[in-house]
């Protein structure tokens, strides 16, 4: 039976779960506070990331994953600790979300005409122990064009299909449900706006609206660009939440759908989960407010506090985020720094982002070719190296420690404590083996081939008479761990954890699945796979019904 299906929210998980329900033979209609330019959410400006187990791209590295090892990674990194509430949805999830990463998600997205690039990387490293957090093994595939290239063929799908109706500029502020069955929802139209992408649009309201719903999917994202909220929820385990943070997302990410939802009856949990960056750079062009870039860097550069004291293990770049973002909580200070050389900036350095990445963006294979292989850093990262704010060059140390604190505005670091620091590491690197865990894992990574010829320079001493670089590196908000709490087919569950009729949720507002699919922390390449996964099994649900 045709039922008609109403969608908040125009991001990857609502066109996922609208194609499939347009597949079905049923009707969408979807609303979004924003312009119908910005469709697509934040997964457009993504680097276009996801994790996929035992794929045809990891076979080709010889890159030995399973189902198996993915589930243990996953559990160690989660580490849920509220299996009898807050994560009793969520660890289903979890297992339910590997088996779909290992068995049929890459199927899926050929399906819907989705490539990966050849380039298969190697994000959250771990750098505890085999239980512990991190990935295994290389399991981050780039898609084909980035994050354009992902939402593209539900875009057009959507778009072009006579049972789908798209009302932008619609900002919902009310949901009404009555009798454990949601009723209505209600909010503002927006005046129209003609901005570029991602940059701030009006609030200027010309009219309000009310509709009744039958079923009803949520998918309006998290809390990234909201920062009273991030601080409101920020946990003590992380530290003290920095004072000042720059944003990973654009300014519509504002959470206050998850309000809505929970003053109506549904239940948030796990609301001090979320995932923020440590390696954030200023945008020299913003798009909008506070426009931050997170560098994904290789395992080399040196990282140092905001006082000069080097990061020990598991805090080297490109292994524990979450451990490395509590690191930099504690130590006061919403700051910390990055001291490379060339051939790590050229070798190691990516930007996260579409807009960063254009030859992988554009599809172009003679780009990436001259770009991933030259002997330069890409253009974009050469492009920050000049115009960015955060970066300072010097050919010797003593002027680069002047240079830093100059950009600080302070006098914390002290020129000979970090120059003794970087002789004990460079005294490491004379051997294939070493006592320096960060050199030995550099050293373990270049076994992989990807690693060795795109992604981790040759272990090199510092203080050999290079030009040295730093970077200071800000914390980037960005993601939302915890949300609304589903079953395992997004239906979603009022406070009184009964499922609330007709009403769905999926996304980042549903913590990409059963309110909190990754627990306490992620593997990377998950963000939107969740999106894909909540938003495929919340279409199933309702067709189901």
């Amino acid at each position: 039976m045709m039922k008609t299906v109403t969608i908040i929210g125009a991001g990857l998980s609502g066109l996922v779960a609208a194609a499939e329900l347009l597949k079905r033979g049923h009707q969408v209609m979807m609303l979004d506070q924003e312009p119908a330019q910005a469709i697509g959410g934040q997964a457009f400006w993504s680097f276009g990331g996801l994790f996929l187990v035992n794929s045809g791209l990891q076979r080709k590295f010889q890159v030995k994953d399973s189902y198996e090892l993915a589930l243990n990674d996953w559990m160690g990194t989660a580490r849920f600790d509220r299996l009898d509430d807050e994560d009793k949805w969520a660890v289903k999830w979890a297992e339910a979300y590997i088996r779909f990463a290992s068995f049929e998600k890459e199927k899926y997205l050929k399906s819907m005409g989705i490539k990966f690039a050849p380039v298969l990387g190697w994000a959250e490293r771990g750098g505890s122990s085999a239980e512990g957090h991190g990935n295994s093994v290389p399991r981050f595939h780039i898609t084909w064009g980035t994050g354009p290239g992902l939402i593209e063929p539900f875009v057009n799908y959507c778009l072009a299909h006579k049972s789908f109706k798209f009302l932008p500029r619609h900002q919902v502020t009310d949901l009404v449900i009555a009798n454990n069955k949601v009723q209505r929802i209600s909010g503002n139209i927006l005046e129209p706006s003609d901005v570029e992408r991602g940059a701030p649009s009006s609030r200027i309201v010309i009219d309000t609206f009310e509709l009744p719903v039958e079923h009803l999917i949520i998918t309006t994202g998290g809390i990234g660009a909201n920062h009273e909220l991030i601080k409101q929820n920020w946990p003590k385990r992380l530290g003290k939440a920095p004072a000042h943070m720059i944003q990973g997302v654009p300014d519509s990410t504002d959470g206050k759908m998850l309000k809505i939802s929970e003053d109506a009856g549904v239940r948030l949990v796990n609301k001090d989960r979320m995932w923020h960056y440590t390696e954030g750079i200023q945008n020299h062009s913003p798009i909008w407010q506070q426009h931050g870039i997170r560098i994904i860097p290789g395992p080399s550069s040196m990282w140092f506090d905001a006082t000069g004291r080097r990061f020990s293990a598991p805090d080297y770049p490109g292994f524990d985020t979450l451990h490395t973002l509590e690191s930099i909580s504690k130590t006061g200070y919403d700051y910390s720094w990055f001291i490379l050389t060339e051939d790590i900036i050229k070798k190691e350095f990516v930007l996260s982002g579409s807009e960063q990445n254009p030859d992988l963006t554009g599809k172009d294979y003679r780009q990436i070719l001259k770009e991933r292989l030259s002997s330069q850093a890409t253009g974009p990262v050469e492009k920050f190296r000049t115009d960015g704010a955060d970066f300072v060059e010097a050919d010797n140390l003593r002027d680069l420690v002047s240079e830093m604190n100059r950009l600080a505005g302070n006098n914390l670091l002290d020129y000979e404590t970090i120059k003794k620091q970087i002789e004990l590491r460079d005294l490491q690197v004379d051997n294939p083996f070493s006592k320096d865990p960060q050199i030995t894992f550099i050293n373990g990574a270049r076994h992989f081939l990807g690693d060795k010829l795109i992604r981790t320079a040759k272990p090199h001493k510092f203080l050999d008479g290079r030009k040295l670089i730093a970077v200071k590196l800000h914390i980037i908000s960005r993601k939302t761990l915890g949300g609304i709490q589903t079953d395992l087919n997004s239906q979603v569950f009022n406070q009184h954890e009964e499922l609330i009729e007709g009403l769905y949720a999926a996304g980042e507002v549903a913590g990409f699945g059963g309110g909190g699919v990754h627990g306490y922390g992620a593997l990377e390449g998950t963000f939107l796979g969740g999106c894909i996964f909540s938003g495929l099994r919340a279409a199933i649900g309702i067709d189901s019904k």
